[in-house]
């Protein structure tokens, strides 16, 4: 019961690493508020678990202000925040990604931390305690050709992590990322292009412990990050995943 009683919002809660992220926080002993833009699997999630659901899109001001006001009213604030959501690109040369394309990964990936940090933080501050964690990948870390712009909004996020981690850390609030490498997850096959035995062989030949990262491995360590057994951490970047950085 690690996050006994804690108030946690998790978004893109719906699917992949997100529902992993959830049964683990309820499991944990969390009330827990599942976001997604597919408000039809944000409310499976959320009942499989026993949680809450909210439909919202990440990259948009008027969404998160909403979230904001439901976890107020409802929850009565916020004690932990997944910024979880994500989008990327079909490998491709960097110059070939259009630039509706590069907006979208840049809102959804990078602003949404901006709205939360404007919205969600302010909840913690008043309570004078909080844990943000953001999920990052290892393509922030140690960046693959031809995923350029998700790499770099993956950067992006590790650097804002650590910059909030300095500025909040004095208030009570610690924000942590986790570095997942590629899994089982509605991204997987974007990252690789296509999905077949031979591209999943070369992918995994790249991870020493041999495998994907699952969304049991990403919700521990959230688990992990968001609980009071981390309260001398912040401001990390955690890899998990399964040796591909080193």
């Amino acid at each position: 019961m690690q996050l006994k009683d804690k108030r946690v919002l998790v978004t893109g809660g719906g699917s992949g690493f997100g529902a992993g992220i959830v049964a683990a926080c309820v499991a944990a002993g969390a009330r827990v508020l599942v976001v997604d833009v597919n408000e039809a699997a944000a409310q499976g999630v959320a009942a499989e678990h026993g949680a809450s659901a909210m439909r919202a899109d990440v990259s948009s001001r008027a969404d998160w202000a909403a979230l904001a006001a439901h976890m107020q009213a409802e929850f009565g604030g916020c004690d932990v925040l997944v910024n979880n959501a994500g989008v990327t690109h079909l490998p491709q040369p960097m110059a070939n990604v259009d630039e509706d394309e590069f907006d979208r990964i840049i809102a959804v990936n990078a602003k949404s931390v901006y709205h939360s940090a404007r919205h969600i933080v302010p909840l913690m501050l008043a309570a004078g305690r909080g844990a943000v964690v953001n999920i990052a990948s290892t393509a922030g870390i140690s960046p693959r050709p031809n995923l350029t712009w998700y790499n770099a909004s993956k950067g992006w996020m590790i650097t804002a992590t650590q910059s909030m981690a300095v500025e909040l850390a004095p208030r009570g609030v610690r924000v942590n990322a986790i570095c997942p490498v590629a899994g089982e997850t509605p991204l997987l096959q974007s990252f690789m292009g296509s999905d077949t035995p031979e591209i999943r062989a070369k992918f995994l030949s790249t991870i020493p412990i041999g495998r994907f990262s699952t969304p049991q491995d990403i919700a521990a360590a959230t688990v992990f990050l968001a609980s009071d057994a981390a309260s001398m951490i912040t401001g990390v970047a955690l890899p998990v995943d399964g040796g591909r950085c080193i």
